[in-house]
């Protein structure tokens, strides 16, 4: 069978992004090769997510723009298959091929490893296909090895699914019950991807710091006991791998950061001082309402433990304001805890129900215009804290790990151990490179640099820590 062409649009999580690759993989063996233009695609996939607000009428909306370019396609004489994937496909289900009835397949983030089958199924049918089944079996089990090279950076699911159910989310309800991959399988892609050209590798999970896989077997059989392995444990075991230069994980949840992880922030070089770490509110009353398993005060030990093993870590975190029964002095609690943690970046949002979670069905909503006085409050205050510890990184040297072409000729982008884009005039010979980088000017998102070598890497104080060392020049 000749080459054929597929799109994926990719909504959502750094986990969709590994998904959309994955899937790709998978359609591989039925000749299918990536292409960036939907229009000339035989077979067109939008992997959504299902967090944001109105997300699945955002979907609905790019299906409408798709449709005409599948209509477009017929009348040439082809055909265009239109699937939908991800969370919204397992939160809508049926809806999907009711309300857009041109939709070939519709399909869960737990089986895309059978979308092969359906798509042969479709071509031999022409019926729609839907599975938004959660199955016993791992989708990892049936999924092929890394096809396209990933790049410098690349993605790599470790843990999947929720089962904290805090009351604002839909994530237990569309990635399923929390499965951890086992160490051996993990290892084995992770010397895939570096083999491919990865130089750093991003651990994905929606609790990723709660993975406990299944030790390897001549492990297990040797310490009785040692059944599972933490994800500190994990990231020793993968630091070992040689040519990868970083480690990075994502998403934490406060509650399940353990001593054994926050050790190896201390004894893994490898391992970035960098961890996002998702407080939502700064009050106990809201965080009880909203389900979470910790308070602020314990959010506070944590970090503080951080900072002992790390002195250089920084945080990014997730904030919600406006959560039903949300107070000014609750809010202000919030407010408190950012200035006392400090956070180089931070993702915060309105409150929005989400359909069939608990807190949509709490009377005590907040107005919008409150809402959205506190979000830009909050947002100015998480704002000026990113441009002080970007501030703070000028006259410092930092290892960047440069992952592409910059904008200009001659120029080259990376990323600080903090995650930060900084950009620098050298030649792509330094691409998949860390360079020991001289911060020559600071802005609010991103960082210029001048490659001398042989100086030493700075450490950052973060913002909002009890001890603001000074950055050694």
């Amino acid at each position: 069978m000749g080459a054929r062409t597929l799109h994926i649009k990719t909504f959502g999580c750094q986990m969709n992004v590994y998904d959309s690759a994955r899937m790709a993989d998978a359609l591989a063996p039925l000749g299918f090769v990536s292409t960036e233009c939907a229009e000339a695609a035989d077979v067109v996939i939008l992997n959504t997510c299902h967090i944001r607000e109105k997300a699945a009428e955002k979907v609905y909306s790019e299906l409408g723009r798709l449709r005409h370019l599948k209509a477009r396609k017929k009348g040439r004489g082809g055909r265009m298959i239109l699937g939908v994937a991800g969370c919204v496909a397992q939160a809508e289900g049926e809806e999907i091929l009711r309300r857009a009835p041109y939709v070939d397949l519709v399909v869960g983030p737990q089986v895309y490893h059978r979308l092969p089958r359906m798509i042969v199924e479709l071509e031999r049918t022409q019926a729609p296909a839907i599975d938004v089944e959660f199955p016993p079996e791992s989708k990892f089990d049936h999924l092929p090895g890394v096809g396209a090279a990933p790049g410098v950076g690349a993605f790599l699911t470790v843990q999947e699914g929720c089962d904290k159910f805090c009351s604002f989310c839909v994530v237990p309800y569309t990635r399923g019950a929390e499965y951890s991959r086992p160490v051996g399988d993990v290892r084995d892609e992770a010397r895939r991807l570096v083999d491919a050209g990865a130089r750093e590798l991003t651990l994905l999970g929606q609790n990723v710091n709660n993975y406990h896989g299944a030790a390897p077997r001549t492990f297990s059989r040797s310490r009785p006991g040692a059944a599972e392995w933490g994800l500190g444990r994990l990231i020793a075991e993968l630091a070992s791998i040689e040519g990868l230069k970083r480690i990075r994980y994502t998403t934490s949840y406060p509650a399940d950061m353990n001593a054994e992880l926050i050790a190896a922030h201390r004894d893994v070089p490898k391992l970035m001082p960098f961890v996002h770490l998702p407080v939502q509110s700064g009050s106990d009353k809201v965080l009880a309402a909203m389900n979470r398993r910790h308070d602020a005060a314990g959010y506070r030990r944590i970090a503080d433990a951080m900072r002992a093993a790390r002195p250089d870590i920084a945080f990014s975190s997730d904030f919600i304001v406006g959560f039903p029964g949300e107070s000014e002095a609750d809010f202000e609690d919030t407010l408190c805890l950012v200035r006392d943690i400090g956070f180089l970046q931070a993702y915060s949002f309105k409150y929005s129900p989400r359909p069939g979670t608990p807190a949509a069905a709490m009377t005590d909503q907040v107005p919008e215009p409150v809402k959205i006085d506190r979000l830009s409050r909050l947002q100015a205050l998480l704002g000026d804290q990113q441009m002080e510890f970007n501030r703070r990184c000028a006259g410092t040297t930092l290892g960047v790990l440069f992952d592409r072409r910059g904008r200009r000729p001659g120029q080259i982008l990376g990323r600080s151990p903090y995650s930060q884009p900084v950009h620098a005039e050298a030649g792509e010979d330094r691409i998949g490179t860390v360079v020991e980088v001289r911060i020559v000017r600071a802005y609010a998102n991103s960082l210029r640099g001048r490659l001398e070598p042989g100086e030493s890497a700075g450490v950052i104080a973060s913002p909002g820590a009890e001890s603001r060392a000074e950055a050694r020049p």
